[in-house]
């Protein structure tokens, strides 16, 4: 699989990365449970058809699960160690201590003296949040951690679509971001994106097939059209199209969801860069006013 420079870390990371949300929950309607052995098992296997696919960055949290995830990631990728990227995360609210354990706690989950990526994990940060992780403790928490060689590269993630995470990018102090962007959610094209990319940050996206909600309403208001086309393979495309983003985040559960996705990525050649799409209306009448005068 393609490897892209990841922002300004040293990272080469797989365009296609695991979200590993899935490993730490329960969801009996698709009999998928990790937390039992059989379960477990499978589990195990899809880690081990990822990284034979050439797929390299994991990312995973004591929250998925309360550490089921990282137990069964750190299981998975310990022969592998060498050759992947872990990326876990703490949550964003705990005091400079708590951070400090609960990396510990993820260290020894994970089986790993280090992990290549820490992040809050956060969803909306208000002001109160972005004061206290800037200038209350954790940050410089992370940053101590860091020069003990127990992680490499500070990052965030945020679910918010719109613009939650401006102090964070503009500090500078943060070497990547993970943010919601998909076909349904594409707040962040116009702000945090950009932002991210002029600081020459890591960019991964969160749940780039929509969590579903995308096939339900397609399901609902054109159930033809889903008789025809893949609605997966249509919102991969389009957060592989930007040129922006380095690495698409997505969860996969079995091996063959990892070689469908890994064929599609391979595959695939994107004839549009929706960096550029135009998302004002101003800017699109605009657009079609000035290609009608050059014709």
């Amino acid at each position: 699989m393609q490897r892209v420079r990841f922002g300004r870390t040293k990272m080469q990371v797989s365009r296609l990365g695991l979200g590993c949300t899935s490993f730490g929950s329960v969801h009996e309607a698709a009999d998928w449970n990790p937390a039992l052995p059989t379960g477990r098992k499978v589990a195990i296997d899809t880690i081990h058809a990822a990284v034979e696919h050439g797929i390299n960055y994991f990312d995973t949290a004591p929250a998925y699960g309360d550490g089921l995830s990282e137990d069964i990631v750190g299981e998975a990728l310990q022969p592998h160690r060498d050759q992947v990227y872990i990326a876990t995360k703490c949550a964003m609210h705990l005091p400079s201590e708590g951070i400090r354990q609960s990396l510990e706690d993820s260290l020894r989950r994970l089986r790993t003296e280090y992990v290549d990526l820490l992040q809050f994990h956060g969803g909306t940060y208000s002001p109160e949040d972005t004061q206290r992780i800037l200038h209350d403790g954790p940050l410089e928490t992370l940053h101590a951690l860091r020069d003990e060689g127990k992680l490499r590269y500070i990052g965030f993630t945020s679910n918010e679509n719109g613009w939650p995470c401006e102090p964070l990018i503009a500090s500078g102090q943060f070497d990547t971001c993970q943010l919601q962007y998909n076909l349904m959610n594409q707040a962040s094209a116009s702000t945090s994106i950009p932002a991210a990319q002029q600081q020459d940050m890591g960019i991964t996206v969160m749940r780039p097939l929509t969590s579903g909600a995308l096939l339900d309403v397609v399901q609902a208001i054109a159930p033809k059209w889903h008789e025809h086309h893949d609605v997966y393979e249509v919102a991969l495309a389009f957060v592989l199209s930007d040129s922006r983003i380095h690495m698409v985040n997505t969860g996969m559960r079995w091996r063959h969801e990892v070689e469908r996705n890994v064929a599609f990525v391979n595959n695939f050649e994107p004839t549009v860069d929706f960096a550029h799409l135009r998302r004002s209306v101003n800017k699109r009448y605009r657009h079609e006013d000035e290609k009608r005068g050059d014709e």
